[in-house]
């Protein structure tokens, strides 16, 4: 019989435990990788990450990767996408350490689902919720309280780029690039999710240091942690054995074999 670790007796042994609701939440701090990465390997991605390494995803269709490593330079996520056919250019966005997960989840996310039947608007979500868009040299969309923005930055015909950030008092605070064939529907999801109003939630010891932010303490249960993350795997899943599913159960188009008789010559008349 396997040896079980004894966790306490009955309801202590959940005891509940400090957290606090961030917000803004673009001044969060970076929170927990595994937001992103469980949804990603839920979603059928192929797990390249070593052991001990930085974390390493790559698409089912081989297509794009995502990566996370504390230990570069700028630190943080970056996502890759391959050229696809002569429709979609390679591209490519970087993400510093302290863009909040819950924010990268909003391109990563995106990733792994099926695309909208409607054209993206990059800008919509954010005028949505308050943000003001400015047309100067470069569109921008500014934050309500002016410490977030999002600007498609373009020094000459030709050269473009998506470029987000935040900042406190005491300087930027983090920084997110996409190159400009960034497919826009993976923009539109990382502005949706940098201009939801829900506040992010960070353990004790993880609310970064800024006056700029307000900070509500709440007391969690390990369970209730435990049971929102679950559901968002859970859902990661669903939405991936639904995907596969479909896939499979498509008609594959074949070409019928000839036979003796009017039916070939059927055929034959038809393919004139």
């Amino acid at each position: 019989m396997k040896k079980q670790q004894w966790t306490g007796w009955g309801p202590s042994a959940d005891q509940p435990e400090q957290h606090y609701l961030i917000e803004p939440r673009h001044l969060g701090g970076s929170g927990d990788p595994r937001y992103i990465a469980e949804y990603l390997r839920a979603s059928g991605w192929s797990d390249h990450t070593r052991s001990g390494g930085p974390y390493v995803f790559e698409s089912p269709d081989r297509t794009v990767r995502s990566g996370y490593d504390p230990t570069t330079m700028a630190g943080g996520w970056t996502v890759s996408g391959q050229a696809v056919g002569e429709h979609q250019a390679a591209w490519h966005a970087t993400f510093t350490m302290a863009v909040p997960v819950e924010i990268v989840a909003g391109l990563t996310d995106s990733l792994t689902k099926p695309r909208s039947a409607h054209a993206p608007n990059v800008w919509a979500p954010l005028e949505e919720h308050g943000w003001e868009t400015e047309r100067g040299q470069h569109f921008t969309a500014v934050s309500p309280d002016r410490n977030s923005w999002v600007q498609y930055h373009q020094n000459e015909p030709g050269q473009a780029h998506w470029w987000a950030g935040a900042r406190t008092e005491y300087g930027r605070a983090w920084d997110a690039v996409f190159t400009s064939t960034t497919p826009l529907h993976l923009v539109q999801g990382f502005s949706a999710a940098l201009a939801d109003p829900t506040p992010v939630m960070r353990p004790r010891g993880h609310v970064p240091a800024t006056k700029w932010i307000k900070a509500t303490s709440v007391s969690v249960r390990p369970s209730e942690l435990g049971a929102w993350q679950q559901a968002r795997i859970t859902a990661a899943r669903a939405a991936s054995w639904a995907r596969n599913s479909w896939a499979a159960a498509r008609p594959r188009q074949h070409t019928p074999t000839p036979t003796a008789g009017p039916p070939a010559a059927a055929g034959a008349r038809g393919r004139r």
